[in-house]
């Protein structure tokens, strides 16, 4: 079963469906007992960085995440799910993250071009970088799709592909069994869920 972790941000309902489509059970919850009895995590988000970090503490939902990826369960996050993954962030301020990965939450404006728009809306093409069981479905150069205006700076220990926005921006992270996604699978079409049944397990793409 997959927990997919409700802390009052989220896209959560097409998440659920797109399990859903690739048959795995996905509860959306924010009890911490139904978490720690999952076989994997997904921490979703959208929005600010300090809000959603706000959130996770007062709810205790952030500790509940760390114990558990602490313990080795699959954990994956997804865009501002991925971002709180990290130290920190300097989006509105600087914002304490979970630190689960080494590296800072930074404006892709610092790194972009100045023509291009801000966020970056739509699909781009993965440059994987190492090999990893989440992209085992997958190919160099499949398109996913992308709404963001910050990335993960400092993070080559878990870097684990870029898409070429103008530059390079962190697109999927990996260190041991914490994922991260800065794209949303859910949106990704047949490459999102193969992605997904990566992360759940799977033996086989269908």
């Amino acid at each position: 079963m997959i927990a997919i972790v409700d802390y009052g941000v989220g896209n959560l309902f097409s998440l659920e469906c797109s399990f859903q489509a690739i048959g795995q059970r996905a509860v959306v919850t924010n009890d911490p007992e139904v978490i720690r009895a999952a076989d994997r995590l997904v921490l979703p988000g959208v929005g600010a960085f300090g809000d959603a970090a706000e959130k996770l503490k007062k709810t205790g939902l952030g500790e509940t995440v760390k114990r558990e990826a602490a313990g080795g369960k699959p954990l994956l996050g997804i865009c501002l799910g991925m971002q709180l993954l990290f130290e920190n962030s300097f989006e509105f301020g600087f914002h304490a993250g979970l630190g689960l990965l080494k590296g800072s939450v930074k404006p892709i404006s610092e790194v972009i071009p100045a023509f291009l728009k801000i966020p970056q809306i739509g699909w781009n093409a993965l440059s994987i970088l190492r090999p990893s069981p989440l992209f085992r479905f997958i190919r160099n150069g499949d398109y996913v799709y992308f709404v963001h205006s910050y990335h993960a700076a400092g993070c080559e220990d878990s870097l684990l592909a870029t898409c070429d926005y103008g530059a390079p921006l962190t697109a999927a992270v990996q260190k041991a069994n914490v994922f991260g996604c800065q794209f949303h699978p859910e949106k990704s079409g047949s490459v999102g869920l193969s992605i997904l049944r990566a992360f759940c397990g799977e033996e086989e793409a269908c």
